[in-house]
């Protein structure tokens, strides 16, 4: 792969003056992971050990919840189709486990309605492995099913042993694939998305409060859950939503209930205060130029799909830098708008922000003196 470094001249002037200012002192979290996310431009705030396998305890109950509202979407269960309440599902998840439960009897029939309000607004157990049972015949079967889901979705190290996130070594996920699975959530399933910020709910008599904190906190959470891990500590996968202003936030490693809330309030209320909107490139503005082996011409103008904006913190810049990367040379024939590579965006030495690029125009195959003459430049450049 070759890679061809930009400078972005307006954009970086701007920023390069604005750091004869007085800075502010870059921001920090207790969160050992950490992956926070602007919806609308895509650009990273913040990250840290975002790539590294941690166990995801209970919010391995969102991975079980996008498989039910893809089956609700697809027509496979209904609101209203009910599941029988296993042994297993009573002893691992019910009443007995002494774990988060919505207390549903062994041998009743319970509604999936009923069990995406356990699951999502109780975390219960005993909901998830119910709906697993249900729709797969078995947990290990559903937890099969979640794997190979996550891979579709693009969660390349997500995988699952069961449906709850209860102790298993064999569960493991990153803070990124939680920002994946959580925008992807939201995108996806916003008729069922609303479940998680319910309050509370009643079932069977027995009332029961949303058990992620920060929805009671009133700040402007909409979502997800939360996990706790023996040795891994305490996480939590948010989002929230001020204004036109949407992000998401994964965060692992904390060390109490308290300090996940404060630190979750703290990271929230930085990404939303502290961030202003730049346009880097324009729809459609040529920002780079890539080799073209064997074509009519040498070389082709690349372009992003459309507008690429970034966040850029505002009292605490630094220099931005981009570069395309992609395979080099490019073989003729190529297409217009086909898609060769990714311009990627720095802010100092954090990338923010990946956008695919596309050729502006075709470049059709050159004549046989053009390619033998190509063919030697590509030859004096590897023996070089």
């Amino acid at each position: 792969m070759r890679m061809m470094w930009l400078a972005i001249v307006g954009v970086l002037a701007a920023v390069v003056a604005g750091e004869a200012a007085a800075q502010a002192p870059a921001f920090n979290t207790k969160a050992k992971q950490i992956y926070l996310v602007d919806a609308e431009t895509g650009t990273v705030l913040f990250a840290r050990g975002e790539n590294e396998p941690v166990p995801p305890a209970s919010l391995a109950k969102l991975m079980t919840m996008e498989l039910v509202f893809e089956a609700l979407d697809r027509g496979e269960l209904t609101p209203h189709t009910t599941f029988e309440v296993s042994e297993h599902a009573w002893r691992t998840g019910g009443a007995p486990s002494g774990t988060a439960t919505m207390f549903a009897a062994i041998k009743s029939e319970v509604p999936v309605a009923d069990l995406m309000q356990g699951a999502i607004v109780q975390l219960a157990n005993d909901a998830c492995i119910i709906l697993a049972e249900g729709m797969a015949g078995s947990e290990t079967a559903f937890a099969e099913r979640m794997t190979e889901r996550a891979r579709e979705l693009g969660m390349p190290v997500a995988t699952f042993k069961n449906a709850t996130g209860l102790p298993d070594p064999g569960n493991k996920i990153t803070m990124r694939e939680l920002v994946t699975l959580s925008r992807h959530l939201h995108e996806a399933h916003p008729r069922y998305y609303r479940l998680y910020s319910q309050p509370d709910f009643e079932w069977n008599g027995i009332f029961q409060r949303n058990k992620n904190p920060l929805i009671a906190a009133n700040v402007g959470v909409d979502g997800l859950a939360t996990g706790f891990a023996e040795g891994f500590g305490f996480s939590v996968a948010a989002s929230m939503q001020r204004g036109d202003r949407r992000v998401y936030l994964a965060m692992g490693g904390l060390e109490s209930e308290k300090e996940r809330i404060e630190e979750s309030r703290r990271v929230l209320e930085w990404a939303m205060t502290n961030f202003e909107k730049r346009r880097i490139f324009a729809g459609g503005e040529a920002i780079g130029e890539a080799s073209v082996y064997g074509g009519t011409a040498s070389r082709v103008a690349l372009v992003a799909g459309g507008p690429v904006d970034v966040l850029l913190p505002v009292n605490n810049p630094e220099r931005l830098t981009a570069r395309i990367v992609y395979r080099w040379p490019l073989s003729a024939p190529v297409a217009a708008g086909q898609e060769v590579g990714v311009v990627k965006l720095w802010n100092g030495e954090r990338l923010i922000k990946e956008v695919p690029v596309r050729t502006a125009d075709a470049v059709g195959p050159g004549t046989l003196t053009s390619r033998a003459l190509d063919a030697l430049q590509e030859l004096l450049f590897f023996w070089l």
